[in-house]
């Protein structure tokens, strides 16, 4: 395996509609859910090097609460903090709408978003507009642990 370029190579940016067979493509490659992919594109961060699309996050805005969803990067580029930049931007931009609240599912990951500040929240305490989500009602697994996280007006570290 090629070492990962320089991270003064890669790119990031809001998806656009030209992005949605790639984006869709990589999160199925995970098995992750696609469903709803296409109405919140344009709040999908990605981060891309030569045209390759190495990562993403999302972001579905609900008024004050958001779900994040579809954070990934792929295997030969993890654990360069990629992951973090990407959800990063994705709650700079959820903060710049309004919202308040962004919860999140994952059935891997709850380690990893923890140390980022989200906390365990009961699935019945999550917000009405986030809990009528295609995502929450059914793409994730009953069993996917479901967190929360409170923004503040600052911009995320």
């Amino acid at each position: 395996m090629n070492s990962p370029a320089p991270l003064h190579e890669l790119r990031f940016r809001l998806a656009d509609a030209a992005d949605r067979p790639a984006v869709e493509s990589l999160l199925s490659s995970e098995s992750l859910p696609i469903v709803g992919v296409a109405n919140a594109l344009s709040r999908f961060w990605l981060v891309d090097r030569d045209g390759k699309l190495l990562g993403m996050a999302g972001l579905e805005a609900y008024g004050t609460a958001a779900l994040l969803r579809s954070v990934l990067v792929i295997p030969e580029w993890r654990g360069l903090g990629l992951a973090g930049q990407l959800v990063g931007r994705v709650l700079d931009d959820a903060r710049a709408v309004g919202v308040q609240e962004v919860y999140l599912l994952t059935t891997t990951a709850e380690g990893y978003f923890r140390a980022l500040g989200f906390v365990p929240v009961a699935r019945n305490l999550v917000a009405a507009e986030v809990q009528s989500s295609v995502e929450f009602r059914e793409a994730c697994p009953a069993s996917a642990a479901c967190l929360v996280l409170q923004l503040t007006s600052g911009r995320s570290e």
